[in-house]
């Protein structure tokens, strides 16, 4: 897919009417007893001639998620305007990510965990060839995901394994290095599923 063909996707499903149901991820185990925290998540498309999805994997000493695949993000703070104003604010504290390089163009709907939070995804358009930093003390590496595996029905697969006597289902991405799932795979899962769905729509040229 060239990045003008990724370009129209993204901006139909941007335009998308957003219903407001929230989902409940799959590493939820019972049901939350206090109201989740609003978080928001930068999914940051690439618009190279090879489109791709930008991933960070958090340091291992963190005490939240470490060690995991994710979108730059965090909680949404009294300070910040809305879920885009966070996304930007942590990608740029996470990987010096300057938000004048972000064409926002929109959301997916929300993801509850069962950490607690409430993810808002942002989409956000990347220009290539950026040089970024990430902080030593939050990320360990940033990586990157080919948009052909993304648009790949069959390269997402499900795992199953027991949890304090819960047995859970997620999803897991392939990749050469790193181990893509929880929230971050399913929200991939998301972005795949409409990415496909607005190509099926898309003219016959």
């Amino acid at each position: 897919m060239t990045a003008a063909e990724l370009r129209a996707r993204l901006r139909a499903i941007a335009v998308e009417p957003r219903t407001g149901d929230v989902a409940d991820g799959d590493d939820v185990l019972e049901i939350l007893d206090v109201p989740p925290v609003p978080a928001a998540v930068l999914v940051p498309i690439i618009l190279g001639p090879e489109p791709s999805i930008l991933l960070t994997k958090r340091n291992a000493h963190l005490n939240s998620h470490g060690g995991q695949v994710s979108f730059p993000g965090g909680r949404i703070d009294a300070s910040d305007a809305d879920a885009e104003a966070a996304a930007l604010r942590e990608a740029e504290e996470e990987i010096a990510l300057d938000p004048s390089r972000v064409e926002v163009i929109g959301r997916l709907a929300d993801y509850v965990t069962g950490t607690g939070f409430l993810i808002t995804p942002v989409l956000g358009l990347l220009p290539p060839g950026l040089v970024l930093r990430p902080s030593p003390r939050e990320v360990e590496a940033v990586f990157e995901l080919p948009i052909g595996v993304l648009l790949d029905p069959a390269a997402p697969h499900r795992q199953r394994h027991n949890v304090r006597g819960h047995w859970r289902e997620y999803w897991v991405w392939p990749h050469p290095d790193h181990y893509i799932w929880g929230a971050t795979a399913a929200i991939l899962v998301h972005l795949a599923q409409k990415l496909r769905a607005a190509g099926s729509h898309a003219p016959a040229c």
